[in-house]
């Protein structure tokens, strides 16, 4: 009994050696709504595969829920800040980006894009202010001894995180408006020749002038334009690291981005050794629909039924934008399931049937669907495409337009304005989208792409975060181009110096002919004199 005893207490020795040799602990500066959700498929898969996941969370936090059961933990930290105030700055962002910006005038529109930007900037500095600034939080991360953070670099933090705890770290990002963030923090290559600038809504198959407005937004984004209020964020961080340095200096030094995308939505386009593509990583099949809902989709009969959603951040839709888009929708012989909070529209057809929440992807999944009415989210994007599904798109803001114009390109939607949109011009996409055989085509084209990868996205996402903390970072991928300046990194000292070398020969040769000319020209005179 003593020896069996021993061999117990032996293996489990064993087995916590191996885990503690296989596992590792991560610290997570998330973001909200959407972003969260990206970023909580990973953590489940990294806590299936026995990591310890480490949530920061404010107070006001909206959707990350410490008091819910959960494997992930959550170190929740104090701010001034409620939940109220976070939720009511998002909703004014929001309604501000989609009713009281006019995109007609270039200027205007992006100059309103960075008001909002800055607005949001300030609130997740202030988060960052009360966690850092926190001693008590910090000791405890201190002595965490975490192997990597991931953070998402939409919200800045998460570098200043793992500076201050010297760890390594990994982003998630979608992308950041002009991809200042890839660009200055990443060091990722942008020809603006063929890679159309995030938020211009180009594709890679420019004319003359599409690539001058492209060259345009690019100078715009390089020159004016700041995704946050660098200035603020520079002088934090040097404040807090007692040394001068930068947001974009401290960004990159991250070993891993991991970028929500896929060729499958993207044009190629030049990537670096530690920047991986993860597109559609939370897309998975379908499962079997709730009895009332799949008696609603079955009672469609040959027509088959339509997807309809914008969103969880779109909660106050005018009634007649609501009315139009019923009105429309009412028109069409297919079933509608519509993801709708409000109220009833007086329009609203016998064949449409409101939600206030719906399983998205099991419906795009089922084969009763012919089409997706959507807002262009990036996770109902990839859900879509994952399951085949053509779109109309109704971009609101963000990464939408983006989004729905890549899908248009890849004749997989076609899109209209929300805000300018009549019943006809949504009925009339409609029904292009299922009748026109193309697009349903396209769409599928697009999904086998998307599920003929060697390694899902999932995989591919938790594999380099494992491979950051089995190799304590992963610096061998970092390009030596972060530790040049500016003008070395455009060659303009190497070409100042060729430049410089070409004139001196030239000044050299023209005084050796002049000198030479004068002599020849004395010796002549000489001789003649003679």
């Amino acid at each position: 009994m003593g020896m069996k005893l021993a061999s117990v207490l032996l293996l489990m020795q064993l087995s916590g050696h191996f885990s503690s040799g296989t596992c590792g602990k991560v610290l997570v500066w998330p973001t909200e709504y959407s972003h969260w959700m990206n970023m909580k498929t990973i953590l489940d898969e990294l806590v299936q595969r026995g990591h310890e996941v480490t949530v920061l969370a404010s107070s006001a936090s909206i959707l990350v829920h410490p008091s819910k059961t959960s494997a992930i933990k959550f170190e929740v930290y104090p701010t001034s800040l409620t939940k109220k105030d976070f939720e009511d700055l998002y909703v004014k962002l929001i309604n501000k980006a989609i009713y009281k910006i006019s995109k007609d005038v270039f200027w205007s529109y992006f100059s309103q894009v960075e008001e909002i930007m800055w607005e949001y900037s300030d609130c997740i500095r202030k988060l960052c202010k009360d966690t850092v600034l926190n001693k008590k939080l910090m000791t405890r991360l201190q002595e965490s001894k975490f192997d990597v953070v991931l953070a998402d670099a939409f919200g800045p933090c998460g570098e200043l995180l793992a500076e201050i705890l010297k760890t390594p770290l990994v982003y998630s990002l979608r992308f950041s408006p002009g991809y200042q963030f890839e660009k200055y923090g990443g060091g990722l290559l942008i020809p603006p020749s063929y890679v159309p600038v995030s938020l211009s809504e180009l594709n890679d198959q420019m004319t003359f002038m599409e690539r001058v407005k492209n060259m345009i937004y690019v100078l715009y984004f390089d020159f004016w334009f700041q995704t946050s209020n660098m200035k603020e964020w520079d002088q934090f961080y040097s404040k807090v690291l007692g040394r001068p340095t930068t947001l974009y200096e401290t960004m990159k030094k991250a070993d891993m981005w991991l970028i929500r995308t896929y060729w499958d939505l993207e044009f190629p386009r030049p990537l670096l050794p530690n920047i991986e593509f993860v597109g559609g990583l939370h897309c998975k099949p379908a499962k079997t629909l709730p009895k009332e809902m799949e008696d609603f989709v079955q009672s469609s009969g040959e027509n088959g039924v339509v997807v309809f959603s914008l969103g969880s951040m779109l909660s106050n839709m005018t009634e007649e934008r609501a009315n139009v888009i019923a009105s429309a929708l009412a028109q069409i012989p297919q079933k509608v399931l519509w993801r709708f909070d409000g109220k009833k529209p007086d329009t609203l057809g016998p064949n449409t049937r409101l939600f206030k929440w719906m399983p998205q992807n099991d419906l795009l999944g089922h084969p009763k669907t012919k089409a997706f009415i959507t807002h262009g989210g990036a996770n109902g994007v990839y859900e879509a495409i994952y399951h085949g599904v053509p779109m109309v798109g109704i971009p609101l803001f963000a990464d939408q337009p983006d989004n729905i114009a890549h899908m248009k390109a890849k004749g997989a939607a076609v899109r209209v304005d929300f805000n300018t949109m009549s019943s006809t011009d949504l009925l009339s996409a409609l029904k292009t989208v299922i009748n026109n055989p193309m697009f349903k085509e396209n769409a599928m084209k697009l999904s086998r792409i998307q599920r003929d990868q060697p390694m899902k996205p999932l995989d591919r996402a938790v594999f380099w975060i494992e491979f950051v903390m089995r190799h304590k970072g992963a610096k061998h991928l970092r390009v030596a181009a972060h530790d040049l300046t500016w003008f070395q990194y455009h060659s303009l000292d190497v070409l100042g110096f060729l430049l410089a070398c070409v004139a001196t020969a030239i000044f050299v040769i023209t005084k050796c002919c002049l000198f030479f000319n004068r002599m020849f020209a004395t010796a002549g005179k000489k001789e003649k004199r003679e």
